[in-house]
């Protein structure tokens, strides 16, 4: 092999090297950019908590978020490899950086799922709890009185 062919492919896998590098910063950048903004987990227009709740199981959605960390973890872990990227620490403090955030807000998401399913359910068993008031108790005795009568009609008809 000639000199000038060698020195092209010292070139070529430098420009790789480059292409690769760029192809995981876009990858990382998607991905954050996937991720929901703060003030879209913390302010809300509801009128009451499961409204609250359900605005952010909404808000929590990561969409493409783990499909471009995977292509950037593809790509890095290629360029790795092949010992492509003079530094690449901050590539790979960044993959780390935004795999925690992206668990982080599957698991605020798991937990926002649950109370969801839960507030209506705590609801209705705080309302049917206690003692029962005076006007309950008025409307069970009304209930039971017109149960009576429907009874003896009955009886007087037979």
């Amino acid at each position: 092999m000639s000199q000038a062919t060698l020195g092209d492919d010292d070139e070529l896998f430098g420009e790789a090297a480059s292409e690769m590098r760029e192809d995981v910063e876009s990858s990382l950048a998607d991905a954050w950019a996937e991720l929901p903004a703060a003030d879209d987990v913390w302010e809300t227009d509801a009128d009451n908590v499961l409204g609250a709740l359900n605005g952010l199981k909404t808000s929590l959605e990561v969409g493409d978020a783990e499909a471009h960390l995977r292509d950037a973890k593809k790509w890095f872990t290629m360029g790795q490899r092949a010992d492509a990227f003079d530094d690449a620490d901050d590539l790979e403090a960044e993959l780390a950086d935004l795999e925690d955030a992206i668990e982080d807000v599957a698991e605020a998401s798991e937990q926002v799922a649950d109370l969801t399913s839960t507030i209506p359910a705590l609801r209705s068993a705080l309302e049917n709890a206690g003692p029962a008031d005076e006007a309950d108790e008025e409307d069970e005795e009304a209930e039971d009185a017109d149960a009576d009568a429907d009874e003896a009609e009955e009886a007087e008809a037979e």
